[in-house]
């Protein structure tokens, strides 16, 4: 029996499925999770001392990789000074500065604990501002596990448990925006969307630099933590000053603006602009594709490939993969096969056929080559 078996058998005792959040159970997967020891750059360790190039990331806020030398330095340093205050720190005001300078339409922006109360709170402000209780959200999207936009959701949700389903609605074509605009408006409901499935470019500037489009509120989550538990939501100034004390809309956290979190965030995205850290991922992205393109290729097998930056997913499907129906053609069966191949040779993907991959900056032109191998000699195996 591993260690990780082990702490497996313990979690389960005390812990509902022994995990703290559903997807690392691995029951998409088959077989136990592993538990890790520590990270290191573009690496993980396992308890049993198995070393993998890891691919989760946290689920995205490790895009520096695991313990950057710059993140934890500024988490020692706030350390010395206090845990947390539930009063103002200054910390909490720079943070806001810098990501009104990354983001235009950001205005106002109040610091909350997780995606998922970022986008509950967001919503709630929205609805209080516009009159409107409807809200449009797109088949397959995960916004947090706040009860209404569990309905369609997506990520882990789509193959935890069933979800109450609800007409979901996709508008191919550049004109897509206006089309929602009209639906929202004859519906009078708010529109949600993920900037990544919509196809908004993930960058500063988001959708307003893409489409010209000024977004009314944005949720902005785990990334601007620097892996610690954080989330935001901002936009005009006239809509954020609804929230109290100023307004009506009683919103409060006890840990929002945490100056741990404060001080990882924005050692993490002060270093991404100092190394061009888009730029980076965006190469070693275009590298993982070319080579896992190359490996689909060549073991002759009809499945898909899609990035964004340093995002990805494998679907084990023919393309094209436009929408939650399609990816749903995924053979999970296979899907699984491939993951355990992978994980056999060192490398970690997401434990769902359903879930994003993420490089990082620690990742090496080596760390990627390697990776494609494995994919290589793991399709091949199938």
């Amino acid at each position: 029996m591993t260690k990780s078996s082990e702490l497996f058998a313990r979690a389960q005792k005390r812990i509902p499925g022994g995990v703290n959040s559903p997807v690392r159970a691995f029951r998409n997967v088959g077989g136990d999770p592993f538990f890790v020891a520590r990270g290191e750059g573009a690496r993980i360790w396992d308890v049993d001392g198995n070393e993998y190039i890891d691919y989760v990331g946290s689920w995205g806020p490790a895009i520096l990789g695991h313990a950057p030398k710059v993140v934890v330095e500024a988490v020692r340093d706030a350390a010395t000074r206090g845990l947390s205050f539930g009063i103002p720190n200054p910390l909490e005001v720079e943070m806001a500065e810098l990501i009104g300078d990354w983001v235009p339409s950001i205005e106002k922006v109040r610091m909350v604990n997780s995606g998922t109360e970022a986008t509950m709170s967001c919503i709630r402000l929205a609805r209080a501002f516009t009159g409107r209780d409807k809200i449009v959200k797109f088949d397959g999207c995960y916004h947090g596990h706040a009860d209404a936009l569990l309905v369609k959701a997506g990520s882990g949700a789509l193959i935890i448990e069933p979800i109450p389903a609800n007409a979901g609605l996709y508008f191919p074509g550049e004109n897509f925006l206006s089309i929602l605009r009209e639906e929202c408006t004859s519906n009078d409901a708010l529109l949600i969307f993920d900037e990544v499935i919509t196809g908004f470019r993930v960058a500063r500037g988001g959708a307003q630099e893409v489409y010209g489009v000024k977004p009314d509120l944005t949720v902005l989550g785990k990334i601007i933590g620097g892996g610690l538990p954080v989330g935001a939501f901002g936009g005009r100034a006239e809509i954020m000053d609804q929230l109290s004390p100023d307004g009506p809309v009683y919103q409060a956290g006890t840990l929002s603006g945490n100056p741990i979190a404060m001080a990882a965030g924005l050692a993490q995205l002060r270093e991404l602009e100092q190394i061009d850290g888009w730029k980076l991922l965006d190469k070693l992205g275009a590298k993982l594709e070319a080579l896992v393109r190359d490996a689909i290729k060549s073991a002759n097998i009809d499945i898909t490939f899609h990035r964004l930056g340093s995002m990805f997913c494998l679907f084990f499907a023919a393309a094209p993969i436009v929408d939650l129906a399609s990816a749903q053609r995924s053979d999970l069966k296979v899907f699984t096969e491939f993951f355990h191949a992978c994980l056999k040779r060192g490398v970690y993907f997401a434990p769902s056929q359903f879930e994003t991959g993420f490089i990082s900056t620690a990742h090496t032109l080596a760390d990627i080559e390697r990776t494609g191998d494995a994919a290589r000699e793991a399709l091949r195996a199938l």
